[in-house]
């Protein structure tokens, strides 16, 4: 199960989507569905059982980065003193093998877990957006400084600083601010003055919700998300700091980990909790039929960096 970004390549507009003279926001949030994971064989080392210290756990975290191994996402546990490595179906044998021998005498700190599917980005997203590069993505949350408004969505849908239409056609307006990789975060400009920007999320049910705040998220907190292509999932926060390996050099960091699925299509669409903006869809593994992990770009990280506030 490759770690996938969920944005998805287009042609013309395939779905109309829920925007039918107004954008709004959407949350993409499945029936929580648990990922599923084994500790691969052969992984242990001589001196696992030994304690590791601070230093010896980011040094196995480097270690992991430093390897660069796509299709891998990893996080240091405080709580089991390791460093924990979920390796999607695309990785190899032998590449595990090179993230061990590359931590060196601190192999035994890693606790290296299979994932199903391929991790990928999941580009398309919340309320519909199309993107003049040829790809979907979903709206996250709307957001402004002082009088102006854009959307908040996922970075690797703004790579490149493409314009947006709605699914009806309509401008929306330019990328005017792109982060990935290292983040996953961008801003689309609204110019056209007839478009509204509420501070809802789409439910998927004919009803949105109104997002008051952000937060950040905590281990066990229970969320929803949106997407254009899966609609609303929920599930739990499972983990926090992860770094992502998406492949290609597209490597992301400190992100939200969860056990909410999601599908190509539904990049950049908002996680909440209750009435509380918390994530944007990056990219995950799995499907909403049999279930998966996904990550998130947190949104207080992305408001706090630019000075912009929720309407």
């Amino acid at each position: 199960m490759r770690i996938k970004h969920i944005a998805r390549r287009i042609n013309p507009p395939s779905r109309p989507g829920r925007l039918a003279g107004r954008l709004r926001t959407l949350a993409l949030v499945s029936g929580l569905t648990a990922a599923f994971a084994l500790t691969a064989p052969g992984t242990a080392d001589a001196d696992q059982g030994r304690p590791f210290s601070t230093g010896e756990l980011k040094a196995a975290s480097d270690a992991v980065l430093a390897a660069d191994v796509g299709g891998t996402a990893w996080t240091v546990d405080t709580g089991s003193k390791s460093v924990v490595v979920q390796a999607d179906s695309t990785v190899s044998d032998a590449e595990l093998a090179k993230i061990k021998k590359t931590a060196g005498r601190n192999a035994g700190a890693l606790r290296i877990e299979r994932t199903r599917g391929k991790l990928t980005r999941l580009l398309s997203g919340g309320d519909s957006i199309y993107a003049s590069a040829g790809w979907r993505c979903s709206a996250g949350f709307n957001v402004h400084v002082g009088t102006s408004y854009y959307i908040l969505t996922a970075g690797h849908c703004t790579q490149g600083y493409p314009t947006w239409r709605t699914p009806l056609g309509l401008s929306i307006g330019p990328t005017a601010y792109s982060s990935f990789p290292v983040n996953d975060y961008g801003y689309i400009s609204y110019t056209n003055a007839l478009l509204p920007h509420p501070s809802n999320v789409n439910l998927y049910n004919g009803t949105y919700r109104t997002i008051t705040g952000a937060a950040n998220a905590g281990v066990g907190m229970l969320v929803e998300r949106s997407g254009s292509t899966t609609g609303l999932h929920s599930g739990t926060v499972t983990g926090l700091n992860y770094t992502v390996n998406y492949g290609n050099g597209d490597i992301v960091y400190q992100m939200i980990q969860t056990n909410v699925c999601a599908e190509p299509g539904d990049s950049g669409g908002p996680l909440v909790s209750g009435n509380t903006a918390i994530g944007l869809t990056s990219g995950g593994s799995g499907d909403c039929d049999f279930g998966g992990i996904t990550y998130f770009q947190s949104v207080v990280e992305a408001l706090n960096n630019h000075g912009v506030s929720l309407p």
